[in-house]
């Protein structure tokens, strides 16, 4: 960590050419215009700033920020997700054993008396001191050490935070929890000993069921989406808990956040009314998507199935909706000729239960992305592609 990067002069400078990163390339080939400042590390400050403006825009707002390689503020967790979890607990002290850059222990810090923050990378760890200070965060504690270790140390907290990481990439292949840093379920034992409460972060390919499989007293699941996709798994575990696990969905966009919940068991029992489409159709936000709400939503809401495997839902009566709504303009059986005739060549395209891709039926048919128009190709109950002509409708959720 390079002190001489906290001057004025080069702050300054950080933040003007973060406004603007078009012409980074150029200004890495000009050099440093600072002595004990070498253009790699301006450079890093400088795509750091830009790369926060949207995910951390705290950080990006404050001057003095200290930021950390690409790969570090990549994996970190943005600003919105960050304050979702500060809500989920309580109490007097919470250890993050995985702390990496801070964000979320920055938040923590506001609704917990003590934050500690575990890092092995040492110079990781100088990084998130220096920016707790700034941000006036004074109540966190800061270890650059093996979180495990410091937590044997401990007698007892009232949470445990873990983002385990993964050994290896899997370039975007089905992973397990086993297969990461630190390996959660093999310690579970040892973290029920120091605390009744465990937040676990992990990432969206996860699949639930495995995560189920892999971990014990689960109370809650958490799926977070951000303008609709899916960021974070976020699992509550409760010492001896043995309820039915419920699941919590949240979609942010803008200010605004769309919540659905609903638990395994009701979602195990309960089945969907099926139908042909009527007036209105729906699509589920990304969380409930991942989540696998299907059914419990269909009964939540009232609404019908076009297909078992479908997703797609419909009503002759619009309500508002934690996803998309259309309303349908036409229904056109799935035939070459027929859509021929429709004559279109702009449209939005999304497939549901249908065994062309997007890209597929967009070389076959000739039609450009884009504009007022959105076709649903799918499959009804009676297994008939059909193609749904519609309208998007704007619903402030």
């Amino acid at each position: 960590m390079n002190i001489h990067i906290l001057h004025t002069e080069v702050q300054d400078y950080i933040f003007e050419k973060s406004n603007n990163t078009k012409d980074l390339a150029k200004l890495i080939l000009a050099g440093s215009p600072f002595e004990n400042v070498s253009i790699q590390e301006l450079a890093q400050q400088i795509n750091g700033r830009s790369k926060a403006k949207k995910k951390i825009p705290l950080w990006y707002q404050t001057r003095g920020i200290y930021y950390p390689p690409t790969l570090n503020l990549e994996q970190t967790s943005s600003e919105a997700t960050a304050i979702y979890k500060s809500n989920l607990v309580f109490g007097d002290t919470l250890i993050d054993l995985t702390g990496g850059l801070g964000i979320d222990d920055y938040y923590f810090s506001k609704t917990m008396k003590n934050v500690i923050h575990c890092e092995l990378n040492g110079e990781l760890s100088k990084i998130a001191a220096h920016n707790f200070k700034i941000l006036g965060a004074d109540n966190i504690k800061l270890y650059a050490d093996d979180g495990l270790k410091v937590l044997e140390s401990l007698d007892a907290v009232d949470w445990i935070y873990i983002d385990p990481s993964r050994r290896n990439d899997h370039k975007g292949k089905v992973f397990f929890l086993e297969d990461c840093l630190p390996d959660v379920p093999s310690h579970l034992d040892f973290l029920f000993s120091k605390t009744n409460n465990i937040l676990i972060k992990t990432s969206p390919l996860l699949d639930i069921q495995s995560g189920l499989n892999s971990l014990q007293c689960v109370k809650e699941i958490h799926v977070i989406a951000i303008n609709n996709e899916v960021k974070e798994l976020l699992w509550i575990l409760e010492k001896n808990s043995n309820h039915d696990v419920t699941v919590k969905t949240a979609n942010i966009n803008k200010g605004t956040k769309q919540e659905f919940s609903f638990t395994l068991k009701e979602e195990n029992v309960n089945t969907s009314n099926l139908s042909l489409p009527k007036k209105y159709i729906y699509e589920p936000n990304a969380s409930i998507m991942k989540a696998g709400g299907f059914q419990s939503i269909s009964n939540f809401y009232r609404l019908e199935k076009l297909h078992q495997n479908s997703h797609l839902y419909t009503s002759d009566i619009f309500i508002e909706f934690p996803g998309r709504s259309f309303e349908i303009q036409s229904v056109l059986p799935y035939q070459k000729q027929t859509l021929k005739k429709e004559n279109i060549t702009k449209a939005n395209i999304t497939t549901r239960n249908f065994p062309e891709t997007v890209s597929e039926i967009r070389k076959k048919f000739k039609i450009m992305d884009g504009g007022d128009l959105y076709l649903f190709f799918t499959t009804n109950y009676e297994s008939k592609k059909i193609v749904l002509v519609c309208k998007k409708i704007q619903v402030d959720i």
